[in-house]
């Protein structure tokens, strides 16, 4: 079986790895962020506010930091508005823990607003607009729904006609548009809702339990799957109405293949991957 091996992308600086890493993700141009607390989440009871640092790294290697006041999430999701200010948002919303689930920070990082999108959130990806998309695994049924940075729902899945959406499973945002690959049925999807011609495009797909996909032209690629399948890579081919698959492969870590869980993010043709203690990101790019 064919190997890829990922391709360095951003490290968090040295100076930092004395933090926990609540959460680390890239963002639509590139740059790669890591929320930093002082210790490690615990579970159960209420989430008192922290303090925590967001570490960026841009492309060509600049280093910025910005602290975040009164961070609620216990299990946070992150991504950065084109502003310069950060989402941080809680993926469960518990019915005992009274406050709000998104939390909007300016470019100083103070609180500028907050609201709610629903409990059980799998995927928080910003697009180039500043739309929150929003993709959620099984334990809520609302799919995918993009959000302003306000709070106001820009378009929802319910009308779709997305066959078998009981989990988003994988979800690239680039430009203004969205790709998933949800559970049950796994069909490659295309959402641009600002299109008046076909918003939502559905193509048959073959390949189950994708965490992660990426899109170039005619060509897609599936990276993930169960078990033993963590680092598959599975290259295809569109067609009008399916997906054809044209190799099967395994990702790897620069250094090889290592245990432990993965963290993904896609960006149009890029496959953003972390191993644990989640301080590297590489990449993979399907135009490459």
């Amino acid at each position: 079986m064919r190997k890829t091996a990922l391709m360095p992308y951003a490290h968090l600086p040295r100076a930092h790895h004395d933090r926990h890493v609540l959460t680390s993700t890239v963002d639509n141009f590139g740059a790669a962020h890591w929320l930093l607390g002082d210790h490690a989440p615990q579970p159960g009871g209420e989430v008192p506010p922290v303090d925590a640092l967001v570490v960026s790294v841009h492309p060509g290697g600049s280093v910025e930091l910005t602290e975040l006041s009164a961070v609620r999430a216990r299990w946070p999701h992150l991504n950065r508005l084109p502003d310069g200010g950060f989402v941080v948002a809680a993926s469960r919303a518990r019915r005992y823990e009274d406050f709000d689930q998104v939390q909007v920070f300016d470019a100083l990082g103070s609180e500028t607003s907050s609201f709610s999108v629903g409990d059980a959130i799998e995927h928080l990806l910003v697009d180039e607009a500043g739309q929150l998309w929003v993709g959620h695994f099984d334990e809520n049924p609302a799919g995918i729904r993009r959000w302003s940075a306000t709070g106001l729902p820009t378009w929802k899945s319910d009308d779709a006609h997305i066959p078998g959406l009981f989990d988003c499973y994988a979800l690239n945002v680039t430009g203004a548009a969205a790709w998933a690959c949800p559970y049950t049925d796994f069909p490659l999807v295309e959402i641009r809702p600002d299109r008046t011609d076909r918003p939502v495009r559905v193509w048959e797909n073959r390949v189950r339990g994708a965490r992660a996909v990426a899109v170039h032209g005619g060509r897609v690629a599936f990276y993930g799957g169960y078990g033993e399948e963590q680092d598959r890579l599975v290259h295809g081919e569109l067609t009008e109405t399916s997906v054809e698959q044209t190799d099967i492969g395994l990702l790897t870590p620069p250094e090889g293949s290592v245990a432990g869980r993965r963290r993904v993010v896609g960006r149009g043709s890029r496959i953003y991957v972390q191993a644990e203690p989640f301080t590297e990101w590489g990449v993979f790019d399907l135009s490459s």
